[in-house]
Order: C-alpha cells, then structure tokens, then sequence
C-alpha cells in the first residue's frame, strides 16, 4: 500500500523555501526538502500539488509556485479610519493571507457561518471564520463547539456554575451543556467578502 502524502507540511516546505531563497526549488532541492532519498519519490506529491493548483509548470516545464503558497497581495500601508486623510499608494510589503492568519496550518479550517447568534460580535452570516483546534479556550473568546450534539458558534465562558456558552445577539439567550460539550475550536479570524 503506498505511503499517504502529508500534503500540508508539502506546502509549508515550499513555503518556507520560497521565503527564504525567493523561487521555486528544483526537483533534486525538492527531493532533500522533503526527505526523500530520490528525485523519482518527488512526482507523486507535485502532480498531486499541480492537480491542486499550488504549482504550476511553466512553458519549459520548469515547476512555478502558485499564489497559493507565495501570496500576492500588495499591503500598501494603512488608512485612517476616523477622520479622512489622503491614503498615498506606496508599497511596504507583500503579504500572503495565509501566513498573516493562520499560525498552525495542520490545525486550521474555515467555516461559513449561517445564522445571526454573533452578529453583535461582527460575525454576519455568510462570513467565514477561520478556527484552530487544539487550544484551551479562555474566557470571551468565539469558539465552534458542539452542546449536547448540536455545533454551534459562541463566546465560551465559566463561572461558579460551570461552563457556557453566550450569543452576541441579545435576542439569544445562553447555553449550558446538560448532557455533553466539546470544542472544536477556537475562532482568530473573520473574513468577509463584499463584492461577488
């Protein structure tokens, strides 16, 4: 039986050698980064990645990153959101959404929110949150957690009564666990999309 294909730490590989040397690796470069013994063991996880689209092969066959792992977003500076003043366009940086959002990749997903229970908290329905299993709530932060067999999106607390969840929707009122809780993680990040 082939060995399964851990394409997520591929991914930050090719990450992390584009951050440091500004270019795609070669196969042999590739070979050694993934832990490979031979050039012939690379081929399975590329075409896996060009069938995904993270890579792609130039017109002389030359493997090419995709803005998947690179990023391409130009971040230009910032913007006063009080009082207008002039936004001059100048380049600081580039910056990848991935790398700026998510700290543990092999511990992230995203979801689309439907329902209004945390519209109070900026969360619209059709957002997306981006939540990281693994970590320990602390008090008043957004978690996706399933009570007594429902998943739901809510602040997490505890008080002298236990744990609980609570709406940002004063028309919700707050949930306890009779039966079961879990958490199935944490929310750091919301992203909206204005125009379709």
């Amino acid at each position: 039986m082939p060995r399964k294909i851990d394409l997520s730490e591929k991914i930050n590989q090719l990450r992390s050698f584009h951050e440091a040397e500004g270019r795609a690796p070669s196969y042999a470069e590739m070979a050694e980064l993934f832990g490979y013994s031979s050039k012939n063991a690379v081929y399975a996880p590329v075409n896996k990645l060009l069938e995904l689209g993270y890579l792609e092969k130039s017109a002389n066959g030359r493997i090419v990153l995709t803005t998947k792992i690179t990023g391409s977003t130009k971040l230009l500076g910032s913007v006063q959101a009080g009082f207008p003043s002039p936004a001059e366009e100048e380049l600081v940086d580039t910056i990848n959404l991935d790398q700026y959002l998510v700290r543990r990749p092999e511990a992230t997903y995203l979801l689309t929110v439907s329902g209004d229970s945390m519209i109070e908290a900026g969360i619209q329905p059709g957002d997306l949150v981006l939540v990281e299993k693994g970590g320990v709530p602390k008090q008043n932060d957004i978690v996706v957690a399933q009570i007594d067999g429902e998943w739901t999106l809510k602040y997490f607390g505890k008080d002298a009564t236990g744990v609980y969840l609570d709406p940002a929707n004063s028309a919700y009122t707050r949930m306890r666990p009779e039966r079961s809780l879990s958490i199935g993680g944490i929310v750091k990040a919301v992203v909206r999309k204005y125009a379709k």
